[in-house]
């Protein structure tokens, strides 16, 4: 009896979630090129060059459980893609848009890394070449909570 219970506690123990990751798979192939540790609150953000503007566009997310929640743009000039019937804030000839309220909250994000847009993804204090890490396959993006069995596995 007390080795059946042991088991049952042990698998409940395996099954209890211990932290989440930040996934960045190919969306073809489903294989993983970055899986990195992240909390609630954590900053995730892409960082790259717009194709037309040919000027930095950084996007900024805060995980919240499972999901991306985008909390902050910063550009240098307006165009195809980015916000422009929204107020910003012009801090040293960048646009800031930094709103009250979230603006977009997403279980994936998708990315299409771009050699001349040179996609850089930074997980907190970490920055990752997007285009290296990927060869630049579209990738999806997005945050996956763990459990003892899956660190294990």
């Amino acid at each position: 009896m007390a080795i059946a219970v042991g088991v049952v506690l042990a698998g409940v123990t395996a099954a209890v979630p211990t932290g989440a990751v930040l996934v960045v798979e190919d969306i073809e192939t489903g294989e993983r090129y970055i899986t990195q540790p992240v909390d609630d609150g954590s900053t995730v953000a892409l960082e790259y060059m717009h194709s037309v503007e040919k000027s930095r566009v950084y996007d900024e997310y805060r995980v919240d459980g499972e999901t991306l929640v985008n909390t902050r743009m910063e550009f240098e000039s307006y165009g195809w893609g980015l916000p422009s019937r929204v107020d910003v804030t012009n801090v040293n000839g960048t646009l800031v848009y930094d709103p009250a309220e979230p603006i977009t909250e997403l279980e994936t994000l998708s990315v299409s890394p771009g050699r001349i847009a040179n996609h850089t993804l930074i997980v907190e204090d970490q920055q990752y070449d997007l285009v290296a890490e990927t060869n630049a396959n579209d990738v999806q993006i997005y945050i996956e909570r763990r459990t003892l069995t899956d660190i294990f596995l």
